[in-house]
C-alpha cells in the first residue's frame, strides 16, 4: 500500500529515530513513549454491530444533526495511562492545551516522545511544546502506526456508538465519560496500545 516502505522503516529503525530526536535529553533520563491523536464525536454518530437473536433485525438510532466536538487523547502504554481533553474544535490553540495536559501527566523527572500524525495543528509554527515533550511525526497515510487509533475504536465500540446526543454538552460529557472508563480499566491502555517496535528504544 502507499507508504509501506517508510512504515516498515520506522518500525525497524525506531531506536535510531528516537535517539536522533532525543539527542538533547540528558543521558540516563527516563524516556516515555506516548501516542497522540484526536477523535471527532458528534450527533452523526457511527453505528457498530450488536448482539441480537439470530434472524432478528434490531433497530439502531440515527441522528441527522451536525453538532460535534473533539476528544484530544494521548496514551503511554508502558505506564498504562493517558491524558485527554474534550475540546470544541481541532486547531493549534486546542493542541497547545492538550500538550500542557500531557506534560503534566508525564512522570516527574522523565521526558516523553509523542508519536503523532501530521495534522496541520500538530506541525504549526505556533505550537508551544513543553520542555519535557518531543514530537515525533509518523509517516503520512499510515494510521496503523498510531495505536491511539485502536483506543478510538475501543471507545466507540464500548461506549460511544449507537447513541443519540441531544446537544453539545451531552457530547462533551460522553467523551469524558468514555475516556475515564478506559483509564479505570486496569491494563486496558497497555493491552490496546502497546507496540513492540515502539519500546525498543526506551531507557
Amino acid at each position: 500500500w502507499p507508504g509501506w516502505r517508510s512504515d516498515r522503516g520506522l518500525q525497524k529503525n525506531f531506536a535510531q529515530t528516537l535517539s536522533a530526536h532525543l539527542s538533547h535529553v540528558p543521558a540516563g533520563m527516563p524516556v516515555e513513549i506516548w501516542f497522540q491523536d484526536e477523535m471527532r464525536i458528534g450527533q452523526k454518530n457511527p453505528r457498530t454491530r450488536i448482539w441480537a437473536p439470530k434472524g432478528s433485525r434490531p433497530r439502531l438510532p440515527a441522528d441527522q444533526r451536525y453538532k460535534s466536538a473533539y476528544l484530544f487523547g494521548a496514551v503511554c502504554p508502558e505506564r498504562d495511562t493517558g491524558a485527554a481533553l474534550m475540546l470544541p474544535w481541532a486547531d493549534t490553540a486546542m493542541m497547545n492545551l492538550h500538550l500542557k495536559e500531557i506534560s503534566r501527566t508525564v512522570a516527574r523527572g522523565a521526558h516523553a516522545a509523542i508519536l503523532m500524525d501530521r495534522a496541520p495543528w500538530h506541525t504549526s509554527g505556533d505550537l508551544k511544546v513543553p520542555k519535557n515533550l518531543t514530537p515525533i511525526f509518523l509517516p503520512a497515510r499510515a494510521p496503523e502506526l498510531n495505536s491511539a487509533e485502536n483506543i478510538w475504536q475501543y471507545l466507540r465500540q464500548n461506549w460511544l456508538s449507537n447513541r443519540v446526543f441531544d446537544d453539545l454538552d451531552e457530547i462533551m460529557e460522553a467523551g469524558c465519560d468514555a475516556w475515564n472508563r478506559l483509564l479505570d480499566e486496569p491494563t486496558a491502555v497497555k493491552n490496546i496500545a502497546t507496540r513492540e517496535w515502539a519500546i525498543t528504544g526506551q531507557s
